[in-house]
């Protein structure tokens, strides 16, 4: 039997980042878009912090326990690197643009994760998803360029 948990979270961490547009665009009317992310930031450390303090990984890592080499330091590195100027972009955007239409080119981070899978992590795709794609792709389009 398949595991589909992930599905749910999925949906969750879908709705959440909706909420990051909705807000953020009100939330942007009157601030900086540079400030507003480095906010929207340091409330996020204080979340996640709190989170993983209390789920105990904090202790593991402090205690040399988890599975945090050299490798998975630098990646994660660049994964937050990455968000950080994502943030930046898409703040910077929802205060010039339509948050629907930023929002729509924001998604195309799955087309290109698509593609970029298939070099870097060795993905193989089928040609449902190679459609999929297509249509993502195309749907971008229509909600951007209407």
């Amino acid at each position: 039997m398949k595991d589909y948990g992930w599905v749910g979270l999925g949906l969750i961490a879908a709705l959440s980042a909706a909420g990051v547009t909705l807000f953020g665009s009100i939330g942007l009317e009157k601030v900086n878009p540079t400030l507003a992310t480095t906010l929207r930031s340091v409330i996020m450390m204080l979340t996640l912090v709190m989170v993983s303090l209390f789920s105990g990984q904090l202790q593991t890592l402090w205690q040399g326990g988890s599975n945090m080499d050299g490798r998975a330091w630098v990646f994660v590195g660049l994964a937050g690197l990455s968000g950080a100027i994502s943030w930046l972009a898409y703040f910077a955007a929802l205060q010039l643009g339509v948050a629907s239409k930023i929002s729509a080119l924001d998604r195309l981070s799955v087309a290109f994760i698509f593609v970029l899978s298939i070099f870097f992590l060795g993905e193989r795709h089928s040609w449902q998803g190679w459609l999929g794609l297509g249509l993502l792709v195309s749907g971008v389009y229509l909600i951007a360029a209407d």
